[in-house]
């Protein structure tokens, strides 16, 4: 048997830290949304008790460093399940960018092989095991759009935004998010209000999510990389209503509303930028 799911990349539209917890996490507040650029994951039954990954992007693991494998393989444990799939990624998302790609293929790896598998768990029992993969694995389970606090587990459901188009160019640099949260310094930071953000949203007032949008790591990313400090601004020059980092970067996503201003933003970041996408916000939820 075999079946196709999608894996939908998230942006941040608020992200803030408050402090370094005991267990080496940073706590988080953050406000994500999902967006229609999407990896392909096609999980395939095999005979054999085996969990095979195919991706042809070099970038992208074929062994249990990526993280679809680590959720095939946490989901085999904890049911006792004995049985083998080949994992077939085909990569749309950026790797490394902010975008929660590998996350949100570990998030698709869970939902399709809960049906393929027939387990019967709920959304919030997959983001339960979501959790022991990665910080942005939970959200991802769910899509949608979402508050995430503790180190990005606990998840409260939103409304969607307001429909807009999103621009995404990410440079071609990798960032470490290891390294940003290191070089993070709380004490001299701009905290974006996310509870406002949370409330421009409910009430679907775009010019007030473009103006509470914000993210604190952009202050080190931005003094890390100047080159997305420059997309940021060339991306705002050509008329986006706002550029934010996603992440801990590197790709920076603006926002419009309408078709003849997307046009002039996506063009002139064309020259600019290799790796340019424009996509529409989803912003609604998985289903089962």
């Amino acid at each position: 048997m075999r079946l196709l799911v999608k894996a939908p990349a998230k942006i941040n539209l608020s992200l803030d830290v408050l402090h370094k917890r005991s267990d080496g996490y940073h706590e988080v507040n953050m406000v994500m949304t999902t967006i229609d650029l999407a990896d392909r994951v096609e999980l395939t039954d095999l005979y054999s008790d085996t969990i095979q990954i195919i991706s042809h992007n070099r970038f992208v693991p074929d062994d249990e460093r990526n993280l679809a494998y680590q959720a095939a393989k946490l989901l085999k444990e904890k049911l006792g399940v004995r049985r083998g799939v080949a994992i077939s990624i085909t990569k749309h998302v950026p790797v490394a960018a902010g975008l929660a790609g590998g996350s949100s293929d570990a998030a698709a790896t869970l939902r399709g092989l809960n049906k393929l598998w027939g387990l019967g768990l709920s959304l919030d029992e997959l983001a339960e095991i979501g959790a022991e993969i990665g910080s942005d694995v939970p959200f991802c389970v769910y899509g949608g759009t979402a508050v995430a606090r503790g180190r990005g587990e606990k998840i409260e459901h939103i409304p969607a935004p307001p429909p807009c188009w999103v621009i995404l160019a990410k440079p071609t640099i990798g960032v470490s998010t290891a390294d940003v949260y290191r070089n993070l310094q709380l004490q001299s930071v701009h905290h974006p209000d996310v509870d406002g953000m949370v409330a421009a949203i409910k009430e679907k007032n775009y010019e007030k999510i473009c103006a509470l949008a914000g993210n604190v790591l952009e202050s080190v990313t931005l003094n890390m990389h100047p080159e997305v400090a420059q997309i940021k601004e060339q991306m705002k020059r050509f008329g986006a209503d706002v550029s934010l980092m996603s992440g801990s970067g590197p790709t920076v996503f603006g926002l419009v509303q309408h078709d003849s201003r997307l046009q002039r933003v996506y063009n002139g970041l064309r020259g600019f930028c290799e790796h340019v996408y424009a996509v529409r916000l989803i912003g609604e939820r998985h289903e089962q």
